[in-house]
């Protein structure tokens, strides 16, 4: 300040502006020479400044403008008397309007509100858009106008249609309080979305990957839409390719409205996948997801899978640390059992927990839910569309021979045939209802409670619209439970687990059902493998340390 001060002396610059500056910086510079602007992020989206920033910029009341006046007859220059009043706490407190203007940058929230999308994923501005006959952008700027003369929103663009779009917002009045107040609870600020994203299938956990570029494309159509919440793991991909896809995606995108999410615990080993929950691990994964997403915090940090050799406080304790250096902000579990759950949050609370969760997948309303729920934690749904098969009729009836789920149970030999019948009382079911079967099958997760949120993922823009719209569909508790009773649990054919990934041991194992065997037969099966002649336990050592589902974990 003392350089930009001497600036202004000579005449090179006329007047001092600073930007993003904390309460404390600006009043440190204004001591130094009066600042003429703070410019700062503002818009119906961006609104952290009003807490503190605002009232500190602003001028009070007459009384003060009076105080000042006669204030300035003794100190006779401005300098003078913000340094005896920085100085002096007790008049300090009178006059802390400092009288700065506050300059909006991204007034239209990145560009947010000059697009269709606020019509898809606001639709409450949408009706305040039609009440005061205005466009989505005219609403947002006007919004900021009426905010108050020293707010000076300073939109930018490269048309001029959009420069008179803007210009018109000069022209929307907004006459009372309640108009106001209106269009800012349109606009829910640090909220998450009901809809999160699953990033795992860009980097072809179901199908085929697909580029870098493509990959980016879709996380940004989705948060154009509305969605904020974005899901990977450090184990999706070859070289932990997701999480660099979508480090990359949200160089694009503003980092603040964002909540990321990524897991650690699941690890590849040649062929086989096994689980580390150790302290040490914990801290390494964690560094170099930051790395590859290339940001400073995670915003959710998962433990993928628990590890049954570790007892969850050390595991835990570990995250409580990186929590309190700031590199991430929450913590959450996966497929964890009701005991591990209470004996996590102990330590420190738990935010969400990820489970799957959708209509053929249900095993978690017994306890897992009531849990969460006492103890206040959200839950994440996985697979919120049956791992696809609730996707449409295309992914029932053709099958990709590449996909993992080729090998899946439920999409397999009798159990397919079976479950086609359960898609098919979906499917008339979703049309009585006119939607699409997979926002049915999402419809019935976002009616189970506003804490369950599901993250479905695509790689095709269709389908994303297709998820999204499911926000809109409202359900009765009829619709509900003749919902429930398109997907009887009990007549649901095979396992959600995977058994096998391959599809010719899949062939191998149901060619075993043709088999006929004799009485002498399978004495001579069993005679030719004695069981007290066979070396070495029954027990697989590296599956001791770990469980996929539900699991629990040593006492500490």
């Amino acid at each position: 300040m003392g350089e930009l001060k001497k600036l202004v002396e000579e005449g090179k610059i006329k007047y001092i502006g600073l930007s993003e500056a904390s309460v404390n910086t600006i009043k440190r510079a204004h001591v130094v020479h009066p600042i003429t602007a703070i410019q700062m992020e503002y818009s119906l989206w961006t609104r952290e400044i009003e807490e503190e920033i605002i009232p500190l910029c602003r001028y009070g009341p007459i009384m003060i403008s009076s105080i000042l006046s006669a204030a300035l007859i003794k100190f006779n220059s401005l300098d003078h008397l913000i340094s005896y009043c920085y100085s002096h706490h007790s008049f300090n407190l009178s006059i802390r309007e400092l009288g700065i203007g506050i300059v909006a940058y991204g007034p239209l929230g990145h560009g947010f509100f000059g697009g269709k999308a606020v019509a898809e994923s606001l639709p409450n501005e949408s009706l305040l858009v039609c009440g005061h006959s205005c466009t989505p952008l005219q609403l947002a700027l006007a919004w900021l106008f009426h905010q108050g003369e020293d707010i000076i929103p300073i939109p930018g663009t490269t048309k001029v249609k959009n420069m008179v779009n803007n210009i018109g917002a000069l022209a929307v009045k907004l006459i009372t309080e309640e108009d106001l107040k209106e269009i800012s609870d349109a606009v829910p600020v640090d909220e998450v979305s009901r809809l999160g994203f699953g990033c795992a299938g860009l980097s072809g956990f179901y199908n085929a990957s697909i580029p870098h570029e493509a990959g980016c494309s879709i996380i940004k159509e989705a948060f154009s839409k509305g969605i904020t919440i974005f899901d990977t793991a450090d184990i999706y991909g070859d070289d932990h390719d997701n999480e660099i896809m979508v480090g990359k995606a949200l160089k694009q995108l503003p980092r603040d409205k964002i909540q990321l999410a990524t897991k650690f615990g699941l690890f590849k080993s040649g062929e086989e996948i096994g689980v580390k929950g150790t302290p040490e691990y914990v801290r390494e994964c964690c560094e170099a997801s930051l790395k590859r997403l290339d940001v400073d915090y995670i915003d959710l940090y998962y433990q993928h899978r628990v590890d049954t050799s570790v007892p969850i406080e050390d595991t835990m304790g570990e995250l409580k640390k990186l929590v309190e250096e700031g590199k991430i902000k929450y913590i959450g579990l996966s497929e964890a059992s009701v005991d591990t759950i209470r004996r996590a949050h102990a330590v420190h609370p738990i935010t969400a927990v990820q489970m799957e969760y959708s209509l053929w997948a249900r095993e978690i309303e017994e306890d897992i839910i009531p849990l969460c729920r006492e103890l206040g934690i959200g839950i994440v749904s996985y697979c919120p569309l049956g791992r696809g098969f609730f996707g449409g009729k295309a992914v029932v009836e053709s099958l990709h021979a590449e996909s993992i789920l080729a090998g899946h149970p439920r999409f397999i030999g009798e159990n397919l045939e079976k479950n086609k019948l359960i898609y098919s009382h979906v499917s008339n079911l979703a049309a009585k209802l006119a939607c699409t079967p997979p926002q049915l099958a999402l419809a019935w997760l976002l009616h189970q409670g506003d804490d369950i949120i599901p993250i479905p993922g695509t790689t095709k823009v269709k389908n994303l619209d297709d998820n999204i719209g499911s926000l809109a569909l409202k359900l009765t508790e009829d619709n509900l439970k003749e919902i429930c009773d398109a997907v009887p649990i009990d007549e649901v054919g095979g396992s959600r687990e995977f058994r096998t990934t391959k599809v010719k041991n899949m062939v191998n194992n149901i060619g075993a059902l043709a088999v006929k065997l004799e009485e002498e037969d399978l004495k001579e099966i069993s005679d030719v493998v004695p069981v007290d002649g066979v070396s070495g336990s029954r027990e697989l050592d590296v599956l001791a340390k770990f469980c996929w589902k539900l699991a629990d974990t040593p006492s500490k």
